[in-house]
């Protein structure tokens, strides 16, 4: 084979992989924005409803919508107070942080590598906390807190997409044919966790559902 025509290949290649790690730095900047929000403002309610609550022992959150979907049953509960301090403070801090990055991101603002690492590493310690908050609510607490099922559903597709981005801009130093395979299945991946999510979920209580 010609070394020039492979030359060319392989500049070709390069420049396909760094169009698609732009694209998807690009949705993962919108995914932080709006996921960020929401998220935002799941844990600006949950802290309303912990502060009336801790105001009013009587008082039930507009988020009881039955006995297994219900707020107040989770928010006075030792796990809604992990470090000390009521859980969505961290919401209130961490999706702030998100939905500050990804609008610097917008605005074409170049991030260097740390950063990315940083947000790396604090989504992985938000998706850690999800998985052992939803162990907790379906197996101890045995209710699922509807604000609180809102930052699940937005922390675990904010880490996976940031995971995505920084494996196919090279940033975390790791390469090879199972970093292509998780960009690529990242949907995928992203799919198999809310099915098995949601197959928990009627297992724990599908009496309930099924209205035995």
């Amino acid at each position: 084979m010609d070394p020039e025509l492979a030359g060319e290949g392989e500049v070709e290649f390069d420049e396909l992989r760094a169009n698609r790690s732009r694209r998807l730095d690009l949705v993962t900047a919108i995914l932080m924005v709006a996921g960020g929000a929401l998220g935002l403002l799941a844990a600006f309610q949950l802290t309303l409803e912990k502060v009336r609550v801790l105001a009013d022992p009587d008082y039930v959150p507009g988020c009881d919508l039955n006995p297994v979907l219900s707020c107040g049953s989770v928010i006075v509960t030792p796990q809604a107070e992990v470090f000390g301090f009521p859980n969505p403070v961290l919401g209130l801090i961490g999706f702030t942080v998100v939905i500050t990055l990804g609008v610097l991101m917008l605005a074409r603002v170049s991030l260097p590598r740390w950063v990315w690492v940083g947000l790396n590493i604090g989504a992985l310690a938000g998706f850690a906390f999800v998985q052992w908050l939803v162990w907790q609510s379906l197996y101890s607490i045995g209710s699922l807190c509807p604000w609180c099922m809102v930052v699940w559903a937005v922390t675990v597709p904010i880490f996976v997409w940031v995971t995505a981005s920084n494996l196919a801009a090279g940033r975390l130093g790791v390469q090879g044919a199972v970093v292509d395979a998780v960009v690529s299945l990242r949907g995928l991946i992203l799919a198999a966790w809310f099915v098995i999510l949601a197959g928990l979920i009627f297992v724990r209580w599908q009496d309930f559902w099924l209205g035995a």
